[in-house]
Order: structure tokens, then sequence, then C-alpha cells
């Protein structure tokens, strides 16, 4: 069949209005669980500082003679420890021209590029920071302040393989870079191993696991979970359902929620950080703004940013299991 000839067909309009959605689909995730999760502390300076302290180690011999003349018991000064504070910001330029035209999807593209973009983008680069392995950076006229990362900061309960390393930090910031090691499978019995070692060494309970998706998989292959049943209502005629992964670990230390962190998968992609929020978080040194900049010509600038580092008020509380594959 053909089309009548002199067939005037929507092919040969150029009249016809564009069928565009009256929105912007965000593909990108935003989520920072491990940031999200964390505490909220306040900075005064640029360089935070915080002390730590530890009791004796537990005597089953403490005992005195009666009527004994006693001297003062040995007493220990507590450790004072830092970090400073890194300024991250982002910078939306956008033409007059652009402003005044209508746009699908936004009503003005300043405000969607700051409100849709920076922001979501910036906070996204804390989190990558906060569970990164990078050291403390002082920074001067010329180099930008770097604050520590929580990879940088753990030191008591970790794994690594090989001869890998991180460097303990009693005072000051944990300015010593971490010794590569050798990558290998992550296993149970790594995460095992390192709980235990934070219920020795703090006897607290950490309670979120953030890993990269890839781990996560690995995680859901434990064999500790691989008896996990979803039992189902027979009156109800639902259909069975297979387990083919776990959100949850509960383990002799307690239980675990497991975070499948998607920026961990850039900014530090072979450790499988276990965490207890009570004991870590953030500290703002400028919280967060919008400052609109000088204008120069027929554009509009607008700049977002926020000073802030990471703080780890016990890192025995926490741990970590470093190089695994990837």
């Amino acid at each position: 069949m053909a089309q009548p000839t002199n067939t005037f067909d929507s092919y040969d309009v150029v009249g016809n209005r564009e069928d565009l959605q009256d929105k912007v689909y965000m593909v990108s995730p935003e989520k920072t669980p491990v940031s999200s999760a964390g505490r909220r502390f306040t900075a005064n300076a640029k360089f935070h500082e915080w002390q730590r302290d530890t009791l004796a180690t537990p005597n089953k011999d403490n005992a005195v003679i009666e009527g004994d003349d006693r001297t003062g018991t040995a007493l220990v000064a507590t450790s004072r420890v830092g970090n400073y504070a890194q300024l991250f910001d982002k910078v939306a330029v956008v033409t007059t021209s652009q402003r005044a035209t209508k746009s699908a999807g936004r009503s003005d593209e300043m405000r969607y590029q700051i409100a849709m973009k920076a922001i979501p983008e910036l906070k996204r680069d804390v989190e990558a920071m906060m569970i990164s392995n990078n050291v403390a950076v002082a920074g001067n006229s010329t180099t930008a302040r770097k604050s520590a990362g929580l990879g940088a900061f753990i030191y008591s309960n970790i794994s690594h393989g090989g001869a890998g390393a991180t460097p303990a930090h009693t005072s000051g910031a944990p300015t010593a870079a971490l010794t590569p090691g050798t990558n290998r499978a992550f296993t149970e019995a790594l995460l095992k191993t390192v709980l235990q070692s934070i219920a020795t060494n703090s006897g607290e309970q950490p309670s979120l696991l953030s890993v990269t998706p890839s781990h996560k998989g690995t995680f859901s292959g434990f064999s500790g979970i691989a008896a996990n049943r979803f039992q189902t209502s027979l009156s109800a005629k639902q259909q069975n359902r297979i387990v083919g992964g776990a959100d949850v670990y509960m383990g002799d230390f307690g239980e675990l929620t497991v975070v499948p962190n998607y920026v961990q998968a850039t900014a530090n992609s072979d450790t499988a950080l276990i965490l207890n929020p009570d004991h870590y978080g953030l500290a703002y040194f400028q919280p967060w703004k919008t400052t609109p900049l000088a204008k120069t010509g027929h554009t509009d600038k607008e700049m977002v940013s926020c000073e802030v580092l990471t703080v780890v008020t016990s890192e025995a509380a926490n741990g970590k299991v470093a190089n695994l594959t990837p």
C-alpha cells in the first residue's frame, strides 16, 4: 500500500511543536550513607582538635594490704588529636540570555544548577573524602588543605593484606601515608576477625558496614547466611521468593546494617569500613552556603561551598578490612 498522491503528512510539516516533558530526571545516585549516619560537630578553626582518653588495663591482682599507707596511682594524660578542614566548592556560571529563556523542567537555570547539581555533587564529594584513605594536609598559600578520611584514622582494628599497614597516630592529625598491601578476596573470616578486635579493644558494637556494590554481592555469599529462608503464607496464595542477598549481618558481636555504597566504588574500592556512628562524624568550620559572585558581564555566577573535616572520637570503636580485590 502507498499514500495517495500529494498526501501531506507529518514528515512534511515544519511547524509541529516538540513533545518534551516538563521535567528533568536525575539518573545519578545522591545518597551519602556514611556521612549521613555520623554525628555533627562544629569547628571554630581550620585545624580542629579533640581529646581521647583510655582506661587502664583490668588488673586481676589489684589487692591491697589492710592498713597499707598508699601513694598516688600513676595518671596518664589524655591524647590530643585533630584534623584539617577541607574547603569544598562548586561555581555555576549561567548567561543572562539563558536565564531569560523558558526551559523545560526548570523555571530558572541557575536555581536548577545550584539545587539539583552543585549541592548534591558537593555532598557526594564530602562522602568520598570521609570514606577515603586520604591523609591530612595542613596546606599553605599554594596548597589546599585536606581532611584525613576514615581510612587514615582507623588503625587499631584492621585487616591488611600482605605488607599493608595503617600507621598509628596518638596525637595531631594522621599525616603518614598508608603502606600498600596485597589485595585478596573479601571473606566472612576477615570480617569476623575485625569485629572481634573492635569488641576486645573498645567493648563497643559497630552497626554499619559500608562496602562497594561489588563487595555487597560478595557479602551476600557468606556461608553464615546461606541457610536464609523467606516464609510465605500459602493461604494468601503468595509466590515463594528466592533469597539472594542480605542487608543485615547478625554475628557474635551484634548486628551490622550492610550498605552498598556507590561512592566507595571510586573513593576507596578495596576497603570495607566497619563503623560505629556514635564515634565518628563531620565537623563544620563553614556551613553550607550559596554566595553570589561579582558580576563581570552578561553572566550570573553563584558559588556553593562548605568547609568540613572528619572527626573520629574513638577510632578503636571502628574497624576496616583493607586490601580487598575490587
